[in-house]
């Protein structure tokens, strides 16, 4: 599976992917691209999943009819998410092609 992570998306999350292929939009040097092109760049070069931590994504992009699954992530911030980091590995990896999750703050 080929994940791509935004630019807020905490890069040592890429560890709990195990074997599958995670690149970043720096890497990629999509830093640039708006959202929508962001969006479709991601889905043309074969991602499966996009991890970000834009929670407004939702609201900015028409993501009906895309093949592009969604995680957003409720932080940017590593410390926060890395007790966290295999369950969210997990809920990327589960997500069906053009599904959008949000995932809110653990307890």
């Amino acid at each position: 599976m080929k994940i791509l992570f935004d630019q807020g998306t905490p890069v040592p999350l890429r560890r709990a992917f195990g074997d599958h292929k995670v690149e970043t939009t720096f890497e990629r040097g999509w830093s640039e691209l708006a959202n929508g092109a962001l969006v479709h760049a991601a889905e043309s070069m074969g991602f499966d999943v996009f991890v970000t931590t834009d929670k407004n994504l939702r609201y900015q992009q028409n993501l009906d009819g895309q093949q592009l699954a969604t995680l957003v992530l409720w932080t940017t911030t590593w410390p926060d998410i890395k007790p966290h980091a295999a369950a969210i590995a997990t809920a990327a990896l589960a997500l069906r092609p053009g599904e959008f999750r949000e995932l809110g703050r653990p307890s």
